[in-house]
């Protein structure tokens, strides 16, 4: 189960040590040319979580390793591809490996792409019950499988005692290894994200 931040104090934080912590921050992105008002929610988003990061660490540990979802490559390569793929968690990504920190690839490149050309295919708008089933089946599939990639990577990389970081979409289904304490990292920005984005849908939709 996943800590709240604003409960852990100094006594019970020296508990987790020594055990394997990571620090799950909800994966947000904006359109290429938001508007300003949403612009600058993303952006608070993004300062937020810098600041509730920083605070974990000092009292529960460094981040030592870095998680990003849609990355099944990690150093120099990784962290180009995040650049281009958002600025936020890239901010965030680069505030960490500068200090001593490691990106690690979280996923498989092949599961990657099958799972991405399923959801694009999800996407079209089917008329046949018959396809939309069948590909739905098979979207099902391939995202068990990458959700169980994705929680061996972790499992398999993050060391006793280190603290990470995994950057993903909230919704996922990733079942985190016994023995990774979770903690999730939610401001209040992301509320108020969710809420604008509530509302100019049913602006838009009238």
């Amino acid at each position: 189960m996943a800590e709240e931040l604003g409960k852990i104090e100094r006594p019970e934080a020296e508990q987790f040590q020594s055990e394997r912590k990571l620090y799950l921050v909800p994966l947000v992105f904006a359109p290429r040319e938001p508007e300003e008002e949403l612009a600058k929610i993303v952006a608070r988003y993004w300062d937020q979580v810098e600041n509730h990061l920083s605070n974990l660490e000092s009292k529960l540990g460094t981040v030592k390793r870095v998680y990003h979802e849609l990355m099944p490559v990690g150093g120099d390569e990784g962290t180009k591809a995040i650049e281009e793929l958002n600025v936020g968690s890239h901010k965030i990504t680069t505030a960490r490996l500068e200090k001593g920190a490691e990106l690690e690839a979280v996923e498989d490149a092949e599961l990657l792409a099958e799972f991405m050309d399923w959801s694009r295919c999800l996407s079209v708008g089917l008329q046949s019950p018959k396809v939309f089933t069948k590909i739905y089946e098979a979207f099902s599939d391939v995202q068990k499988k990458r959700n169980e990639y994705i929680s061996k990577r972790l499992d398999d990389t993050l060391k006793e005692g280190e603290a990470g970081i995994l950057l993903m979409r909230e919704g996922h289904q990733v079942q985190f290894a016994k023995g990774i304490q979770v903690f999730y990292v939610a401001p209040p920005a992301l509320d108020e994200m969710k809420r604008w984005v509530r509302e100019h849908e049913t602006e838009r939709q009238e």
